[in-house]
């Protein structure tokens, strides 16, 4: 089995090593990492700089939380492109811009190494059970490498197109999770101000043409009034601006996503960005009567 560097251990990163793990991969991280003691009890090996992740890995695996991010793990004399070696495979899963995708494959080939850009949708909860949906841009070839170790950390794994192609898809994920999110939230701020009861309102709508995910696991987080992040607002509020770019470079109205936006910008600015983005439902109860800022 190919060996592994998995940079990248947060939320979301360090359940899907742990499943790589779990399917008998070896998986080298850096150990200053938080989560670094939980990984190597695990069986993961440690490090101590992103050149030697490279340097010990067929594949590298990044799952970090912006572009700027990616840049520095991957430049600098101890950077991940500093120790890649011919022949491995880069897959940045992390959720960053088409041109960035672009820029950072057109870096990577010229080490002679493959990439692909496949971010992920389905929060902590798909990390945790190996359930996540991954759309995957890049060469065909590069993505058959990979599949059995995405296929470790998702269930639904589709190959969309070229570089850059993954995070289009992802984008266009955000944009209809952000818009649902804020659907879910101002529908029950409704129904909660007409005095309706709201678990039993989601259990009968979970049953018709509006039943979704959002509706069942965020639509529970917002009765539960628990806030503790799955995807924090913050990252979705970044996703959201990824969309909107896309949009202008590619003259396409996003008119109910500039929207959403706007509402993530505000509930940002509020201190809300560490929250999940289930969150956003704060700021529609805020703006209609007098809410609780609140989280468990």
């Amino acid at each position: 089995m190919e060996k592994i560097g998995f940079i990248g251990l947060g939320i979301m990163g360090k359940p899907m090593a742990l499943n790589l793990l779990k399917a008998g991969y070896v998986v080298t991280i850096l150990s200053h990492s938080k989560a670094a003691a939980a990984l190597i009890d695990a069986g993961a090996q440690s490090v101590t700089t992103c050149k030697l992740v490279a340097q010990q890995s067929d594949i590298i695996i990044t799952m970090l939380p912006d572009a700027p991010v990616v840049e520095q793990v991957l430049s600098g004399p101890e950077g991940a492109l500093a120790g890649i070696q011919p022949g491995s495979l880069f897959i940045d899963m992390s959720t960053v811009s088409p041109s960035t995708a672009t820029h950072t494959y057109r870096l990577i080939r010229e080490k002679g190494v493959d990439a692909l850009d496949a971010p992920v949708s389905g929060g902590q909860v798909g990390a945790e059970t190996a359930t996540l949906s991954i759309m995957v841009g890049g060469d065909e070839a590069a993505f058959q490498r990979a599949l059995p170790i995405f296929q470790a950390m998702g269930k639904t794994v589709v190959h969309v197109g070229e570089s850059g192609a993954g995070q289009t898809t992802k984008a266009c994920n955000q944009l209809i999770v952000g818009i649902t999110i804020q659907a879910v939230a101002e529908a029950f701020t409704l129904a909660q101000k007409a005095g309706v009861d709201l678990e039993k309102m989601r259990e009968v709508l979970l049953g018709g043409f509006a039943q979704s995910r959002i509706l069942d696991l965020h639509g529970k987080r917002i009765i539960n009034r628990d806030f503790q992040p799955g995807g924090k607002l913050k990252f979705h509020q970044k996703d959201m601006a990824i969309a909107l770019q896309i949009g202008e470079d590619l003259a396409v109205s996003l008119k109910g996503t500039a929207l959403v936006a706007t509402q993530m910008d505000k509930a940002v600015a509020l201190g809300l960005g560490d929250l999940d983005h289930s969150a956003l439902a704060l700021l529609v109860e805020a703006n209609v009567g007098p809410a609780v800022i609140m989280s468990k």
